[in-house]
């Protein structure tokens, strides 16, 4: 049964909604897939992703829209991107049809958690793949689950659209040639020691620069970061260890299609901030969270302002949840309506 929500003051917080999505693959094959109430998994004690991370997931949210509608965002780059993370794990590949379907069928089975347009609120819908069965080497699993939950979800920094400060870690959120570019639990993992040092510390979350040199800027926590030049570029940065959000290749069309930037991937390197007059951490979760200011060998700097949101952060945030609302038209393909 549906909680007393309040839509308009939701935290990014599990809330249990009424039913799931589970498929199982066994022989080779994927069954058809069922939703369920039960939202415990039950599997081996010895299933491979206990032990060895043998998992992966996806993280994308349903909009009730403007003209009484629900609609996804670009779900096909989800679908693409855990087929990446599937092939980078030697898991069997969920394809694009399912997915989708997956994720549609869990949005209509718990409309009732949909937050309305214009609360701010958002569905937030996690697909998940992980491998089960029993076995104890160290090889791929025999069998696997795969699983979509959903609940209604808020900003994920709970100031929303205000500037937070970050800093510095010293610790490597993945190795040059690890699993960075792909969405798998073990990067999540190693990343909760520096969060919660940065939070001990009076900061929304760390910057973790490149693990080869440690001179570039590669994420910001669990986001991309990106940067307004003082000529008017939109900048991120480039790397093999980077996750490719899709929140910020979206922002890099928008800033180049529809507010006529220049925009590049490029290197950035932690000691040339100062060409930056903004900055932001973006991706599904987070959407944009400007960036007021980054610390680094005890030095605060500032880019727009520790209070204030930055004309440039602004009008991207505005764009794309205009579009995501279904308030402005949006580029071809990136909206799917759910009927």
């Amino acid at each position: 049964m549906k909680e007393k929500i309040d839509f308009s003051n939701l935290g990014f917080n599990y809330i249990k909604t009424d039913y799931r999505y589970i498929s199982y693959w066994r022989d080779g094959q994927w069954d058809e897939g069922t939703l369920t109430e039960d939202n415990t998994l039950h599997i081996g004690e010895s299933s491979p992703c206990l032990h060895y991370g043998q998992q992966c997931f996806e993280g994308l949210k349903a909009y009730a829209t403007k003209n009484g509608g629900v609609s996804f965002f670009r779900i096909q780059e989800n679908a693409k991107r855990l087929q990446s993370s599937c092939q980078r794990l030697l898991m069997p590949e969920i394809s694009i049809e399912k997915f989708i379907a997956a994720c549609e069928s869990v949005v209509k089975a718990n409309l009732d958690y949909l937050p309305p347009y214009g609360s701010g609120g958002t569905l937030y819908i996690r697909p998940m793949l992980i491998g089960i069965g029993n076995s104890i080497a160290v090889k791929p699993a025999d069998e696997y689950l795969f699983t979509v939950f959903c609940m209604p979800v808020g900003p994920y920094f709970k100031d929303g659209l205000s500037p937070v400060n970050f800093m510095v870690s010293d610790f490597d959120r993945a190795a040059a040639n690890g699993t960075g570019q792909q969405k798998v639990g073990g990067n999540y993992a190693a990343s909760m020691i520096a969060h919660e040092i940065a939070v001990k510390k009076g900061f929304a979350d760390c910057i973790y620069l490149d693990p080869t040199t440690h001179t570039k800027i590669e994420e910001v926590g669990a986001a991309n970061f990106f940067g307004i030049t003082k000529d008017n570029r939109f900048i991120t940065p480039v790397s093999s260890s980077i996750l490719p959000s899709i929140t910020k290749y979206s922002l890099l069309y928008l800033a180049e299609h529809y507010l006529s930037m220049q925009v590049s991937e490029e290197d950035v390197y932690i000691d040339e901030l100062d060409k930056f007059v903004e900055a932001g951490a973006c991706g599904t979760a987070a959407v944009i969270t400007p960036i007021g200011g980054i610390l680094h060998h005890d030095h605060l700097h500032v880019f727009h302002s520790e209070t204030e949101v930055g004309p440039v952060v602004k009008k991207l945030y505005d764009t794309l949840t205009a579009i995501q609302t279904g308030d402005l038209e949006a580029p071809e393909g990136w909206i799917r309506p759910i009927s």
